[in-house]
């Protein structure tokens, strides 16, 4: 199955059924009353996560959905039928955004979660609703509500606990395939991955969901390389893995230019826990491994982990220390959650 992280669909809610004018006409019955029936309601548009998605790839195909619309009003007090409901599913980690591709109108983020996006017009009420002392024989009745329509934007944000981040060709779909059974595409040219790849990671007895962006560029965070799409891939992970590549020249710059597109980007992931990894350490000399690695850690300011994610040498490390760190985020978002209590003081 193709992933698409981002669709534009139309969508249009049903409007109401008309209410009828209708008297009862029976044999025997000499003065019958109105007998005009209401009109069904409109359709609505609704959006439901779902299990077992992960994927907008159901959007590209078709962008128009209209719901349908109430039926009229009947004689004999029959009320029209409502109009069918559509109800468009959607993965975990969706968001709805206004035509502007800016105004969010919802963020859905767990199974079962749903959204009615428009509701479809009331039915029209038929005579027999206005029949009063006064009136006895009304012969009008309402016409059906309008329907709305709209366009939306839907976008999907990966829902992983760690993401892999780092330039191009700098090993990630290796590694997400060493510690994985994901099978992403790996050659050794750069911009070998052009969508992201997820992948349930056994650590120890553990387990959590790792996710492989594509290698970002300098200018990522204006879209260059559609790398603002790629890095809101990871604004919901809990941690960061980020490779440097140790068969470059600059590994330094390397590392320095994910770190500015991270800053540039916003949206709280300069601020994630990071795990900084010297990736195919198997290809370098003892020589070159220190100096390469000193280079880095005077650039970074932080502990750097040394691994080959071909030979799979030091990857179990890497994970621990993920884990470690998702868990220490989980029991804070635990925390966060908590309702605050007034302690009371007794003497």
């Amino acid at each position: 199955m193709k992933f698409l992280d981002q669709a534009k669909i139309y969508v249009k809610s049903g409007a109401g059924g008309a209410g009828a004018v209708s008297f009862r006409r029976e044999k025997y019955v000499e003065f019958g009353g109105p007998d005009g029936g209401s009109g069904g309601k409109g359709g609505d548009i609704i959006v439901r996560c779902v299990d077992g998605l992960n994927t907008l790839i159901d959007y590209r195909y078709k962008q128009h959905f209209k719901a349908g619309t109430g039926t009229h009003g009947m004689g004999r007090q029959r009320t029209g039928a409502d109009g069918k409901d559509i109800i468009l599913k959607v993965p975990v980690g969706t968001q709805i955004f206004e035509e502007d591709n800016e105004t969010l109108i919802a963020d859905l983020t767990e199974i079962g979660q749903e959204i009615t996006l428009l509701e479809g017009g009331n039915g029209g009420f038929g005579n027999m609703h206005f029949k009063s002392s006064t009136n006895q024989s009304p012969r009008h009745a309402n016409p059906g509500l309008p329907s709305e329509d709209m366009w939306i934007w839907l976008r999907l944000k990966l829902i992983a606990d760690a993401g892999l981040v780092g330039l191009p060709n700098a090993g990630k779909s290796t590694f997400l395939s060493a510690v994985s059974a994901a099978k992403p595409k790996i050659a050794d040219y750069p911009f070998t991955t052009l969508h992201p790849n997820l992948g349930v990671v056994k650590s120890g007895e553990r387990e959590f969901v790792l996710a492989d962006i594509p290698g970002l560029i300098e200018g990522a965070h204006e879209g260059a390389g559609i790398g603002d799409r790629f890095l809101g891939h990871i604004e919901r992970t809990r941690t960061i893995i980020h490779l440097v590549d140790g068969t470059q020249e600059d590994v330094a710059g390397a590392y320095k230019t994910i770190r500015g597109e991270l800053d540039a980007y916003g949206h709280g992931l300069a601020e994630k826990h990071e795990i900084l990894a010297l990736n195919k350490i198997d290809t370098l000399t003892e020589d070159v491994l220190a100096e390469k690695l000193a280079e880095l850690k005077e650039a970074s300011g932080k502990d750097v982990k040394t691994i080959s994610a071909v030979s799979h040498q030091n990857v179990q490390d890497v994970l621990f220390s993920a884990q470690s760190q998702i868990d220490a985020a989980k029991r804070q978002e635990e925390l966060d959650a908590m309702p605050e209590t007034d302690e009371k003081w007794t003497p």
